[in-house]
């Protein structure tokens, strides 16, 4: 079970382990049987380079980044993964990566300035910039953050909020 798993999955040894625990209570393992030592099989995995925690941590912060989502989901699915605290640190998204992510999020959903102008001039922007606000943070993203892309003006001045951390990040 466990080579089909990894065969067909990108995963890491704690998921790995959870999974050969789910399976093994599944098919109800008898009580009085000895155990098997999951522990050995999935440390034989990461030795053989079945798993890889680090690769899993790399592809999934960056495909939760693309897809918009912020730094404090990235933490949560990498913490739920059985990532470890060094890994999830190393990982994390700088400024950078934060800023680029809720504009993607804001892109993607219509958000802020990217909403059609006659939903930003209705009587009713108030309630949507809420709703808008709530689906950013839910998203994992910063207050601050979601609120400068929700009240900015245009798209340009995103864009230009962006440059301005990737000149931090990367000076010339």
């Amino acid at each position: 079970m466990a080579l089909a798993y990894v065969a067909r999955f990108a995963t890491s040894a704690g998921k790995l382990r959870t999974y050969l625990r789910r399976k093994l209570r599944e098919r109800g393992w008898v009580e009085d049987a000895p155990e098997p030592d999951l522990d050995a099989l999935v440390a034989s995995y990461v030795e053989k380079g079945y798993v890889d925690d680090e690769g899993y941590a790399r592809a999934k912060s960056a495909g939760l980044l693309n897809r918009g989502y912020g730094a404090r989901r990235v933490e949560q699915q990498l913490h739920a993964a059985g990532i470890g605290e060094g890994l999830r640190a190393r990982f994390a998204p700088d400024e950078f990566a934060r800023r680029e992510a809720v504009v993607a999020l804001a892109r993607k959903r219509r958000f802020g300035p990217f909403a059609r102008s006659e939903m930003r001039a209705g009587d009713d922007w108030a309630k949507q910039r809420e709703k808008q606000l709530a689906a950013m943070i839910r998203a994992g993203h910063d207050f601050d953050h979601a609120r400068k892309v929700i009240d900015a003006a245009d798209p340009a001045s995103l864009d230009e909020w962006v440059d301005e951390a990737r000149e931090e990040e990367f000076p010339t």
